[in-house]
């Protein structure tokens, strides 16, 4: 059985009455290169850690590279997130523990990095390592600290 539409009224895009009072959807922009920064300094502390047992170079370049790489998308995660607030996204509550926990991870990081242009074995092992440790210690604590302030405030509690 066939079904026909029939056109009752034309409206033309981008006329006098048609602003849209639609929000924006999904996930905010900032999430995705907050994630790939994690996952970047997850990286470095795992190169760190593999130089520690057998020092070769090759694993304290990787290393650089990658808090280098991770500082770079937390660069655009911080571009991303004042996007984010001039469009009017909805930014998971409370934001300021999230805002803090990355800022100083990416502090961290930046240190681990003047840490590791140093030359030779000590670049890495005991600074590098610890501070490469600590920037993973501070973002599993912050992911820790936003899901259980937000769980707390979706809750009403």
């Amino acid at each position: 059985m066939q079904q026909h539409a029939t056109i009752t009224e034309l409206t033309f895009a981008g006329g006098a009455g048609s602003l849209s009072t639609s929000k924006p959807r999904g996930r905010p922009i900032h999430s995705m290169p907050v994630w790939f920064s994690a996952a970047y300094f997850t990286g470095a502390l795992v190169t760190d850690l593999v130089y520690w047992q057998m020092p070769d170079v090759l694993w304290e370049r990787f290393s650089i590279w990658l808090i280098m790489a991770g500082l770079v998308m937390t660069g655009l995660a911080a571009v991303a997130y004042l996007i984010d607030l001039a469009g009017g996204r909805q930014i998971d509550r409370p934001a300021l523990p999230r805002v803090v926990g990355y800022a100083l991870a990416g502090l961290l990081s930046l240190l681990n990095a003047f840490v590791h242009s140093r030359d030779g074995y000590t670049a890495v092992v005991p600074a590098g390592l610890t501070l490469s440790a600590l920037v993973i210690i501070v973002l599993l604590l912050t992911a820790c600290v936003g899901m259980v302030l937000s769980n707390r405030s979706r809750v009403g509690g």
